[in-house]
């Protein structure tokens, strides 16, 4: 069988359902690719009590755990909830075609924890993905800022995940970059740092101010807000 097991959003964010399902495989994979950990896999492996393995993005598109879950029980440890990134509905897929019985075991992920911000979650457009660019190499995808002025043209919340290793202050370069580069205007941003854990931090401020912060914690957001309900203004005002 093949598990995908979601470890929520800190170290201890696993359930005992997950524990005791990763506890029973004979191989335990870590999901690396998609998210800066706010913790280490040593601390991880202290929690569930076993070894676990670096599972990259090479390793997960090869299809190689199927052919591991075809013989034993295997579990892909995922940050946050399973199904948020489309390379692990294509491994449920491919599975399910060889006749292997997977489990999903969700859990708490990102989109959940927004809502501490005070955003009405319903309120949210599109999600927008921000990569990484390299200058060096003339990459620099905008894309992402297509999605955020559709979000602002129906007056909904843009969230912003930002890739992998990318630091606040080259983000927020970008940001300005493409918002210039598509017309859309920013004003207050909401910047949302380790979400779920004790150290989580949310911050409200103009986007001036925000080109003098530094010390920014991985895994972090950005919040693009769009009109702003009462109740909403008055929370984030808080922050």
């Amino acid at each position: 069988m093949l598990y995908l097991i979601g470890l929520g959003l800190n170290v201890d964010g696993i359930s005992k359902f997950g524990l005791a399902a990763a506890k029973r495989c004979k191989r335990v994979y870590l999901e690396t690719y998609t998210v800066d950990f706010p913790y280490t896999k040593h601390q991880l492996e202290e929690v569930i009590g076993k070894k676990i393995i670096d599972a990259d993005r090479n390793f997960v598109e090869s299809l190689e755990i199927i052919d591991e879950a075809a013989k034993s029980d295997v579990a892909l440890l995922i940050y946050g909830s399973p199904l948020t990134a489309t390379t692990h509905i294509t491994l449920l897929q491919e599975a399910r075609k060889s006749g292997i019985r997977t489990k999903i075991i969700y859990n708490a992920s990102v989109f959940d924890a927004v809502a501490e911000t005070g955003l009405q979650l319903y309120k949210f457009g599109k999600i927008a993905s921000m990569p990484a660019w390299d200058p060096a190499e003339s990459y620099e995808p905008d894309s992402f800022m297509k999605i955020i002025q559709e979000n602002q043209s129906s007056k909904a919340h843009s969230l912003i995940l930002v890739d992998i290793g990318l630091e606040f202050p080259d983000a927020l370069k970008q940001l300005e970059k493409a918002a210039k580069e598509y017309n859309v205007k920013l004003d207050r941003l909401v910047l949302c740092q380790v979400l779920g854990t004790q150290n989580r931090k949310i911050s409200y401020k103009t986007i001036e101010e925000f080109r003098e912060f530094s010390g920014v914690r991985k895994p972090y957001c950005i919040i693009i807000p769009s009109k702003l309900h009462f109740m909403e203004k008055e929370v984030l005002d808080e922050f």
